[in-house]
């Protein structure tokens, strides 16, 4: 089995089931001969642009196209609690332990002047291009997020 293989069933499992963890997918993966390591499957998960989201029915791994991230809005506001800022960063806070899927998608989401995310557990720094810039961009995050206020 080579990596490409290995992604190309991963990709297909998420697309057809829900799966709610990696020991969940790894199982998956073992039906289809495919053993794998939780090392090699989280990094996989990343290159692939899988994200594990909340919903009301429980966590779920999903598969984000290039414009998914838009249709995950509903996904983001029920995770996201609050947005503050200061005059350098905004802070994100999210339910516990989704800081990280939070943060993955609004990386993926590339907007224009945001110079990078940290996540924690339940919280995501987000560091704008420049200060200047910082009140766009929380009003950029919010419309994303359907969050105006």
């Amino acid at each position: 089995m080579d990596k490409q293989q290995r992604q190309v069933a991963i990709r297909e499992i998420i697309s057809r089931r829900v799966i709610s963890s990696q020991e969940e997918l790894a199982k998956e993966l073992a039906r289809l001969g495919l053993e794998v390591n939780q090392a090699t499957l989280s990094r996989d998960l990343k290159e692939l642009g899988i994200a594990r989201v909340s919903t009301p029915d429980g966590a779920r791994y999903i598969v984000l196209a290039d414009n998914e991230p838009y249709q995950l809005r509903a996904l983001l506001a029920y995770e996201i609690e609050s947005i503050t800022s200061n005059e350098t960063m905004i802070v994100i806070k999210t339910l516990a332990g989704r800081a990280h899927g939070v943060a993955q998608i609004l990386d993926k989401l590339q907007l224009p002047d945001v110079l990078g995310t940290l996540a924690g557990d339940n919280t995501i720094f987000v560091a704008p291009t420049s200060t200047k810039k910082l009140a766009q961009l929380e009003k950029q995050i919010r419309a994303v997020i359907n969050q105006d206020e």
